[in-house]
């Protein structure tokens, strides 16, 4: 893994692509989570990127197809557009196409989806997408058409088989939702390659930590985000690129509000200093424990200290799980 690249470019729908950028080997999918499956798909497509001497990017879709097609389910979503980007940025890609998904899009014929995306806006030279995929209007295409048009149009296309895990079992992000719901963190950081990071402004609370001694870094996640509540030790990233260890809550409060949305909200071990307005990334190490209501402050605190001291004593033992790991969550001089 080459780690992230100065130049990352991410162009949101309506952008255009850089004729720099043309003939690149490009990774098509949703990718959300960029799990150890995805990352199959996408390591292929940095290698072949690397031996042709080419550009490599991704191809998303933005929003999520199912957000269009089925509305009143909302999806937790684990890598949001903002979050995706980062993870292929850091994985060594050279940029990632976030295409409109619309409804006109998706009445898209698949040869539509070949000549107008992939050649006509893109210019691709190299595909590489998982066994599966399949495009345009009534998912009419699949990886023959693909491989087939490809031969018509003059692209290449490599098709990566699904990835299992040490069970023998598909990975796929319908199984690291429930893990998340349940607080298996870590089983969802096995399943990831990478601890599982969420991404927001830093806005102003009731400064109440403050008052206990746990000043805190509060965060407002997507109300689809469906993580377990309760405390997690947590390392926290800055947008300027430093790392912080910490522990966190995530959820209502009980002890100090009967009601409100969840909200995230990371105390900073050996941290003084402003974070008002910063978007921060937060990655969660372990699940210490569920979320309790306390028979006052006094008791409130001396549990934050016993979840600070372990949350410590997690972090300062963890290792890496992957390169991608490592590089996203882990000091530069580790």
């Amino acid at each position: 893994m080459s780690g992230p690249r100065s130049t990352f470019l991410r162009l949101t729908p309506g952008d255009a692509l850089p004729p720099s950028m043309r003939g690149a080997v490009t990774a098509i999918g949703n990718f959300d989570g960029v799990h150890r499956g995805h990352q199959a798909v996408l390591s292929r497509a940095l290698a072949d990127a690397a031996a042709a001497g080419r550009p490599a990017l991704a191809l998303t879709f933005e929003p999520h197809p199912r957000a269009l097609f089925n509305p009143d389910a909302p999806l937790f979503r684990l890598t949001p557009a903002a979050m995706k980007a980062s993870l292929l940025e850091h994985l060594g890609f050279d940029g990632v196409v976030e295409r409109a998904f619309t409804l006109d899009f998706a009445a898209r014929s698949a040869e539509s989806f070949v000549t107008d995306i992939l050649i006509g806006e893109l210019g691709i030279a190299h595909a590489v997408t998982g066994f599966d995929f399949h495009f345009g209007r009534n998912r009419e295409g699949g990886p023959a058409f693909l491989m087939e048009a490809g031969r018509r149009h003059g692209f290449d296309v490599a098709l990566v088989d699904a990835f299992r895990d040490e069970g023998a079992e598909v990975i796929s992000s319908s199984r690291i939702r429930p893990l998340l719901k349940a607080g298996d963190v870590a089983g969802a950081a096995a399943l990831l390659g990478y601890r599982f990071t969420v991404e927001a402004e830093v806005i102003g609370g009731e400064k109440l930590g403050r008052t206990l001694g746990y000043p805190t870094a509060n965060m407002s996640l997507p109300p689809e985000t469906a993580l377990a509540h309760g405390i997690y030790a947590v390392r926290f990233r800055r947008a300027d690129g430093t790392l912080h260890d910490g522990v966190a809550s995530f959820g209502r409060r009980p002890t100090v509000t009967a009601d409100g949305a969840p909200l995230l909200e990371t105390f900073l071990f050996d941290f003084d200093g402003d974070l008002y307005g910063e978007t921060c990334q937060v990655s969660l190490f372990s699940y210490l424990r569920g979320e309790e209501k306390f028979d006052g402050m006094d008791a409130l605190v001396a549990q934050m200290d016993q979840d600070a001291a372990e949350a410590r004593a997690v972090l300062a033992g963890a290792k890496p799980l992957s390169g991608l790991d490592l590089a996203f969550t882990f000091p530069s001089d580790r």
